[in-house]
């Protein structure tokens, strides 16, 4: 960031401190990077100190310097008091959620990880493929029942055919099922 004087409009108040920022920024910027725990955020405190020497309105400072390292280590401590206050709200927003007392950052991400995702995107197309090949009759007895969550006698009624039936088509889809995918997948049928 490149700073001087003349790119922001100083009144008479502020002049000698957009002045004295610009002669002593490598060492504000030195001593901020000392107080924080990433340069970035030591980039972004300078940026706010040039910010509030123009909204300051000091009056007489009888050392300029000591007073924009004063203000520097007032920005760093309310930055690390916030992070403080963040951390303290996030731990109280998981303990709530009954998750463990561990950092944030070192939790497992809880979304599937990629691989099985594509492993389950893939057992699903071929429990479409199967269940599409199934006999007209055991297929729609089986999306009734094990899909729509309907009772074996109300499959019955919908299709016209007794119970047996109904059973005898579930029998058969099943069956199918079992043969037609792996192991994984079997595993819940």
């Amino acid at each position: 960031m490149q700073t001087d004087a003349d790119e922001r409009p100083a009144t008479s108040a502020n002049a000698g401190l957009y002045a004295v920022f610009t002669a002593e920024r490598a060492a504000l910027l030195r001593f901020l990077r000392a107080r924080s725990a990433d340069p970035a955020d030591a980039d972004d405190l300078l940026q706010d100190l040039w910010v509030r020497i123009g909204s300051a309105s000091p009056g007489p400072v009888g050392n300029a310097r000591a007073y924009l390292f004063r203000m520097a280590n007032n920005l760093a401590l309310d930055a690390r008091r916030a992070r403080g206050r963040a951390m303290t709200r996030d731990r109280g927003w998981l303990a709530a959620e009954g998750v463990d007392e561990a950092l944030p950052e070192m939790r497992a991400d809880p979304a599937p990880d990629a691989e099985a995702l594509l492993m389950q995107q893939q057992e699903l197309r071929l429990l479409h493929e199967a269940i599409a090949a199934l006999p007209a009759g055991a297929g729609r007895a089986l999306r009734l029942h094990r899909i729509e969550g309907l009772a074996q006698a109300e499959v019955a009624q919908i299709m016209g055919i007794s119970r047996s039936g109904v059973e005898k088509h579930l029998v058969v889809a099943l069956r199918h099922l079992r043969r037609i995918l792996p192991p994984m997948v079997n595993a819940d049928c």
